[in-house]
Order: C-alpha cells, then sequence, then structure tokens
C-alpha cells in the first residue's frame, strides 16, 4: 500500500485547509447567532465545533481568519463584544438556507432575514436562536483563545450552555433525542455534505460495561482472514465469552458446518452469520473451523 507524507510547512494555506478539512470529517455544524454591541444580529454556521464537557456543559466553535485576506469573522468580532452566543442545530430541512446564511455579507446584515429564518427570542442572552432549528443552546461565552494571527488561523471559543431548546416532534417516547428522526446533516470537505439518516445510520455496542475477549484471542487463521474484514474481527473481538466446545458441536450439528469446503468457505459463512446479526453462531463457527480445516 503506498503512501504519501506531507508536512504542514511543505503546504500553502489553501492545501492545508483541503487536506484537513476532508480528513477530518464529517463535522457537525454550530449554527451560531451572536449580537454586537450596537444590537447587530449575526447567523453563521461553523464546523470547526463541537462538544466537549457535560459538567460543565461546554461547546466550542471557532470561527477561524479568512484565508484569502486574513479578516476575522463577525461572529468572532460579536463575542468579544458580547458574550454571548445560540448554538443552534442543522438537520437537512434546513441546510439549503443554512449555507445561503454563510454568505459574506456586510457586517449588520441580518443573516435571519436574507436566510428565511424565524428569528426567535432567547429567554436568558440577547443572541436570538432559529425557530426552524430542532435543538438551540443558549451560551455564555467563557472565554475566546486565539490560535494565531495569520490565514486560516483558529479562535476558539468556549461556549457554556445555560438553557437547551428541544423541538418536540425530535423527542422520542422516554423525552430522549430520537436520532433516527433528527435527520442532522455534517460538513465535508469543498463544498460536501452528509446526512445522518436512513441507512446510513447504524449502531455498535458501546464495549463499557463488558469485557471483550479481543481480536488477539481469535484464532490465527480468523486474524490472518482474507475473507474477514477489520470490522468483522472487532465485532468479533468484542464477544464477551470464548464459545464452549459443546455448543460448537452442537451448532456445527445443527447447522451442517461439516459440509464447508474449507477455511476460506467457513470464514465466509462467519460473515453471512455477521450480516445477520447471529454473532454466537459466527464466534461458534469461527473456532469450530479452526479446529477442523
Amino acid at each position: 500500500m503506498s503512501t504519501r507524507s506531507l508536512s504542514p510547512e511543505q503546504l500553502s494555506q489553501a492545501e492545508l485547509h483541503g487536506y484537513l478539512l476532508s480528513a477530518v470529517a464529517p463535522r457537525p455544524i454550530c449554527f451560531a447567532s451572536t449580537i454586537s454591541a450596537k444590537g447587530e444580529v449575526n447567523l453563521s454556521p461553523y464546523s470547526f465545533f463541537n462538544v466537549f464537557s457535560s459538567n460543565p456543559p461546554v461547546m466550542i466553535f471557532s470561527p477561524a481568519r479568512r484565508g484569502r485576506d486574513n479578516t476575522v469573522k463577525h461572529s468572532y468580532e460579536n463575542v468579544k463584544e458580547v458574550a454571548e452566543v445560540t448554538i443552534n442545530v442543522v438537520n437537512y430541512p434546513m441546510v439549503e438556507q443554512m449555507s445561503l446564511a454563510s454568505t459574506e455579507y456586510a457586517r449588520g446584515v441580518n443573516e435571519f432575514e436574507k436566510a428565511g429564518f424565524t428569528q426567535v427570542e432567547s429567554d436568558l442572552i440577547k443572541p436570538p436562536r432559529v425557530g426552524e432549528a430542532p435543538v438551540s443552546f443558549e451560551c455564555r461565552v467563557t472565554e475566546v483563545i486565539e490560535l494565531g494571527d495569520g490565514p486560516g488561523a483558529g479562535n476558539l471559543v468556549l461556549a457554556e450552555v445555560l438553557k437547551i431548546h428541544l423541538q418536540e416532534e425530535y423527542l422520542d417516547q422516554d423525552g430522549r433525542l430520537d436520532t433516527r428522526v433528527l435527520d442532522l446533516v455534517g460538513r465535508m470537505g469543498g463544498s460536501w455534505y452528509t446526512r445522518a439518516s436512513g441507512d446510513s445510520l447504524f449502531e455498535i455496542p458501546k464495549p463499557l460495561r463488558t469485557l471483550g475477549i479481543g481480536v488477539d484471542s481469535l484464532p490465527e487463521s480468523a486474524r490472518n482472514s482474507t475473507i474477514l474484514t477489520g470490522n468483522e474481527l472487532g465485532r468479533l473481538g468484542n464477544s464477551e465469552v470464548m464459545p464452549a466446545f459443546e455448543e460448537q458441536e452442537r451448532l456445527a450439528a445443527e447447522e451442517k458446518w461439516a459440509a464447508l469446503a474449507g477455511i476460506e468457505d467457513a470464514h465466509r459463512s462467519v460473515s453471512n452469520y455477521l450480516t445477520a446479526q447471529e454473532n454466537e453462531k459466527a464466534l461458534a463457527l469461527l473456532f469450530w473451523a479452526a479446529k477442523n480445516h
């Protein structure tokens, strides 16, 4: 496998920017509503964004300096003047309007109006929230960290959540946000986005309360398999216990594993079991095949 290795100093700011944003993706979008000391509202999206703490609840986004002329964003200027921000979550039904709001309008132009969003008064802070957003967070800006003074340099805005607004239609019967209904979007490189819905959503059990046996405990024939993928080995290694010999033999008789034509055929069957979510059968066959082929 051929690899190209680059040092940041070898690249122009635009080239480095492109590699970083295309590789580190998808990124959630902070649709930030801020306000100037004069009361001028600004609404702009940023994909240098994430949640970094739940106690205290803190989000961070970065309105970086513009690469073409090294100027700063209006959001940055606003939070320096009024240390508050409303962070709105972006989903698919509003993504085109959100993109329009990223236009470099002159300072003082209200992007709520330009993009056709509903401006809703916040309860605790001055910047309004986006009425169409499935979730909005009213935040107090606790710190702004400038990472540099050149083109592309980030400005980390630390925002502590004071109040959360949830649209009822995106909650499940237990009052939790329903990922399958939220229909969130993420930012990719260039002009690309991704949509978190339908077949693009999948679940992987989190190994927090269990101790998986590990890929290193799987038979050598499995670890060196040309059939099984890294993801499939990871799922098998996340199993809590080795399959007992008696269980292997019982399943071998029921499933007629003796008819399998060699180790590769067995590994194809293991893959099929995993696709069907029959993980215990897959693991048992893996060990049975290692002894019998």
